[in-house]
Formats: C-alpha cells, structure tokens, sequence
C-alpha cells in the first residue's frame, strides 16, 4: 500500500458483490480484483504477477485467491505469495529464476452505504 494520501474511487457497490464473490473494476488503467468474504470487502492488483493472468477468473478460496493460468496463491489480506506456482523440480527452480515470487499490490478499502471505494 501507498503511503501517500490519496483520494479515494468508487469502484463497486456492495449490493454487485455476493460473499465469495470477485469481479474486475477498471481505475483509470489498472485492472483491481474487488472481492467480498463475509462482511470484507478486498482491492489488489487484478494482473498476477507471475504470469500476468486475471487473477479475477481465478478461485477465490477464503481471502485466498488462485491464478487461473499456473495456479499461484496470494492472500488477499496483506498480498503474500502462498505458492507461486503448482509447477514442481526442475520447472519450478527455472521459473524462479526468469519471475522471481512477487506479492500482490493491496488497496485500501472504504466501504460508505452501498459503495465500495479503493485507494490507489
């Protein structure tokens, strides 16, 4: 997350988003994830780093969200990389070398009435 002050953009209404729910919402030219688990709502970069898949047509598993392409994981809450791919040996060890493991970027959230807003 930014440490700058920002000034906060809607990107969703809560009523979009079911619990379990995730979606694609366009800031300007950035692709962000919004997901809902229970009552949270959650913002982060929507391109995985690893392989640059949307992460939005992924699984969302708790606050745990799987790339679609190479099956990554990061968490949701803080960005961490999980697993960075479900590729193993050899393939795994050369990957790493070409795309080292890079967490998720984070937004901030700022949930007012039916609107959701992210800082970017």
């Amino acid at each position: 997350m930014s440490s700058a002050a920002t000034t906060p953009v809607p990107v969703a209404k809560t009523s979009d988003l079911a619990d379990g729910v995730m979606r694609e919402a366009m800031v300007g030219d950035r692709e962000i994830l919004i997901a809902r688990v229970g009552n949270k709502y959650y913002a982060a970069e929507n391109i995985c780093p690893h392989m640059g898949a949307k992460l939005s047509q992924g699984k969302l598993e708790g606050t745990v969200v799987t790339c679609p392409r190479h099956a990554s994981k990061f968490d949701l809450i803080d960005g961490r990389v999980i697993r960075w791919t479900d590729w193993t040996g050899v393939k795994a060890s050369v990957s790493k070398l070409f795309k080292s493991p890079r967490p998720l970027t984070i937004y901030r959230v700022k949930v007012e009435g039916d609107n959701i807003f992210i800082e970017t």
